[in-house]
């Protein structure tokens, strides 16, 4: 690759030299993440992975995709990209264990107005970081370059991961039923939804990001930028306890959206509100936006970025198997599907 170079190319305005040079800087954070099975290194077309499906009978495949959506463009104001590679993770790995299954692999793209090898080493290692925190491998990703269709300083990041799950073991919504609790675990703050009504209740493009919020004990650009908290190592453990029977990643569309997906017909979510322990980031958005409450609980994860449906006589266990989980509701007969009290 040293040898390749087109200077018709370059006058495009694709640097392919540069995107050599970014392979390069994100080499050891992407040998970091690799785990058994990993089969290929940095560089070839596809990203070979041998699964071990000793023990399972019947091995099933569960993929998941997404992005980080307009979070991203914090960043870009901050000039801090090393954090939004986690959340892009996040939003993916977090959404395979919903199904019970343990992520395998990923792999990142990433769309970038002009290719600088350093800020996009820094996405990458965010991205490995957060396979890291998953305890999955980054086998592949592609970067490239979109001039004339992107400004230089814009760049879009989004992936996919791949798990496996024993069919036997994929959680069945059949098996919710009234009288069922409901845990659900802390959220490290916004995550990656909702930064459409975000950046305009601040007015992130004339806010002063680096200025200090007393209600929020840190700068108002440091608290919108922390990442997506994975979920997936504690969640793993709960599982194994064989208590929990559904799971709900808490994203875009917020507790009415979310919580209803891992529910039988004829039973309803029934949540209460003061046992979900909200952080100030979104008292301060419902307060500076004038937004009624319900569409904070419509929009945002409020503070719970994952729900568990738990058996009574096995929520004990769960709660050990994570020990920040707090109870915030139960399972009805009905057809409401969702109730905040």
């Amino acid at each position: 690759m040293e040898h390749s170079h087109s200077k018709a190319y370059a006058d495009a305005g694709v640097n392919i030299e540069a995107g050599y040079a970014g392979v390069r800087l994100m080499q050891r954070d992407v040998r970091r993440t690799f785990i058994p099975g990993v089969l290929s290194d940095i560089g070839g077309f596809g990203g070979l992975f041998q699964p071990d499906t000793d023990g399972m009978e019947e091995p099933v495949l569960v993929s998941g995709t997404d992005g980080v959506g307009t979070k991203q463009r914090i960043a870009q104001l901050m000039g801090k990209h090393d954090t939004v590679g986690i959340d892009c993770v996040a939003m993916c790995v977090n959404d395979i264990i919903c199904c019970g299954a343990k992520p395998l692999f990923f792999l990142d793209y990433i769309a970038i107005g002009k290719n600088e090898p350093e800020k996009v080493a820094a996405l990458v290692a965010g991205v490995a970081e957060g396979c890291v925190q998953a305890g999955c491998a980054l086998i592949g990703g592609e970067t490239a370059e979109h001039p004339g269709t992107m400004q230089e300083e814009d760049y879009d990041l989004a992936g996919f991961s791949v798990g496996i799950v024993d069919r036997k073991n994929i959680l069945d919504r059949k098996a919710v039923q009234p009288g069922d609790l409901i845990l659900g675990i802390p959220s490290s703050g916004v995550h990656s939804n909702g930064f459409s009504l975000v950046r305009k209740v601040f007015d992130i493009e004339h806010a002063d990001l680096g200025k200090d919020i007393p209600e929020l004990g840190k700068p108002l650009g440091e608290a919108l930028l922390i990442p997506t908290r994975i979920y997936v190592k504690p969640v793993l453990e709960a599982l194994k306890t064989g208590g929990v029977v559904g799971i709900s990643h808490i994203t875009g569309g917020g507790f009415y959206e979310n919580i209803p997906r891992c529910l039988p017909e004829g039973t309803t979510a029934r949540i209460e509100k003061k046992a979900v322990p909200t952080p100030p980031v979104f008292r301060l958005i419902q307060e500076l936006g004038k937004i009624p409450e319900r569409d904070m609980f419509n929009t945002f994860n409020m503070g719970i970025g994952m729900s568990l449906v738990v058996k009574v006589e096995k929520a004990d266990m769960v709660r050990e198997a994570i020990p920040d989980a707090v109870m915030i509701g139960e399972i009805t007969a009905g057809d409401a599907r969702i109730v905040l009290d």
